[in-house]
C-alpha cells in the first residue's frame, strides 16, 4: 500500500499502472492482480477504507465517554488524524472522479465517513448538554462538512494552517453546534 499511494500521489492515477506498483513494491504484477483484481481496488486499499484496517474502536471509546466535549473531542482527533493519512489519496480519488470507477469509489467514500459522522453523532447525542436545537441530520451534516478532507485542504494545505490548530477550531464550533450551554473549551485528543 505503501508504495502504490507513493506512486498515485506522486504520478497520478492515471499514470499510475499496476507494473509500476509492482515493481515499487517487489512483487509479481500477478500478486497484485490477484490480491486486488484491479488498479481501483488498490487505490481503495491505500485509502484504508476497509473497516478491519482502523485502528481502535471509535464508537467504543465515544459510547464509553460520559463527557459530551471529550467524546467530541476524541472524534475529531480520530478523523483528523484519518484525514491527515488519507488527504493526499483523496485529492488523486477526487482529481480522477471523471472515471466512472472511480466516481462511484469517491461516492462509497464520502457515504462510509457521513455515515462514520453519524454514528458518532448518534453517541454524541445520548450525552447530557446535546442540542435539541438541531435535528440529528443536521448535526451530522455540520460535522461532515467541518471534518472534511476539502476543508482540510483549504486550511491546513491552503492556509498552512497546522492540523492540531485545525482540530482545535472545529472542536471549537462543533461543541457551539453541538454543546451550546456548556460553555467549556472542548479539546481534541
Amino acid at each position: 500500500m505503501e508504495a502504490a499511494g507513493a506512486l498515485f500521489v506522486r504520478d497520478g492515477y492515471l499514470e499510475t499502472t499496476m507494473a509500476g506498483i509492482a515493481r515499487e513494491a517487489g512483487v509479481a504484477v500477478q500478486t497484485l492482480y490477484l490480491s486486488f483484481g484491479s488498479k481501483v481496488a488498490v487505490l481503495e486499499a491505500a485509502l484504508g477504507l476497509d473497516p478491519e484496517d482502523r485502528p481502535g474502536d471509535e464508537v467504543g471509546q465515544l459510547t464509553a465517554e460520559p463527557d459530551g466535549l471529550r467524546a467530541l473531542g476524541h472524534h475529531v482527533a480520530a478523523t483528523v488524524s484519518a484525514i491527515e493519512r488519507t488527504h493526499p489519496l483523496d485529492t488523486v480519488l477526487r482529481a480522477a472522479a471523471a472515471d466512472p470507477e472511480l466516481a462511484e469509489l469517491l461516492d462509497r467514500t464520502r457515504r462510509a465517513v457521513l455515515a462514520r459522522h453519524a454514528q458518532a453523532v448518534d453517541e454524541l447525542a445520548e450525552k447530557p448538554g446535546f442540542t435539541d436545537r438541531i435535528s440529528l441530520q443536521r448535526a451530522t451534516d455540520v460535522v461532515a462538512a467541518l471534518l472534511a478532507p476539502e476543508t482540510y485542504g483549504l486550511l491546513v494545505v491552503g492556509q498552512g494552517w497546522t492540523p492540531p490548530d485545525w482540530a482545535e477550531w472545529v472542536c471549537r464550533h462543533l461543541a457551539a453546534d453541538l454543546f451550546p450551554g456548556d460553555g467549556r473549551e472542548p479539546v481534541p485528543h
